[in-house]
Order: C-alpha cells, then structure tokens, then sequence
C-alpha cells in the first residue's frame, strides 16, 4: 500500500514557475516508477511526466518538455515537478501517482495508487 500527498500547487503569472511535491508512504516507493498526471476541467487525464524507480530515466509529454523536471529522491520517500515558463494552457489539478513496477508508461492504467491532486493556475 502506497499513500500519496501532493503539495506546491498554486496561482501564478504566465512564464512564473512551481514546484510540486509528492510524499509517498510506505516501504515500496524506491521499487516503483511514479508519474505526473494533470486533467484540465472538461478534459480527460494526461500524462505529464514519469520517472523511472531508480531515477535514471524521465519521460515527459511533448507539450511540456524543455519547460518541466521530473526528480524523485528516495531516501525522503518524494517526487517533484519544477515548472518553469507556466502557460496558461498548464492549468489544472495536478496528479502523482505510482506504477506497478520500476518502469514508466504513459498509460493512466499502469498506475495503482494516486495522490489527492493540487490546483495549479496560470493566468495572463
């Protein structure tokens, strides 16, 4: 069982930037990949970015490459999100989740255990 706690999100500027936190319980977080999630409102779940159990590997959606790192350390149980440039398009409630193995995939389905979500809004 893996509990999961997002905490960073917030209101900012076009072009401002945010760092998002995920604190995980449990003694399985270093064995499994974790993912950030965000569903803007009238719009289904998407993949952001992902990152491997280990940390040696990160994967991230076009639209947010080059703007958005994934890092996780595993000796505080917790993975981020820095955000800089912020869009107003980058709008929505923010998810970390957890896979099912030390891999990444994009797919909502891989994923177990999910935190609560956090609001993140750019405005112009």
């Amino acid at each position: 069982q893996v509990q999961l706690v997002e905490s960073g999100g917030g209101s900012v500027q076009v072009g401002g930037s945010l760092r998002l936190s995920c604190a995980a319980s449990g003694r399985t977080f270093s064995l499994l990949a974790m993912g950030w999630f965000r569903q803007a409102p009238g719009k289904e779940r998407e993949f952001a970015a992902g990152i491997t159990s280990s940390g040696s590997s990160t994967y991230y959606h076009d639209s947010v490459k080059g703007r958005f790192t994934i890092s996780r350390d595993n000796a505080k149980n917790t993975v981020y999100l820095q955000m800089n440039s912020l869009k107003p398009e980058d709008t929505a409630v923010y998810y970390c989740a957890a896979g099912r193995a030390a891999g990444v995939s994009q797919s909502r389905n891989y994923y177990t255990y999910w935190g609560q979500g956090t609001q993140v809004t750019v405005s112009s």
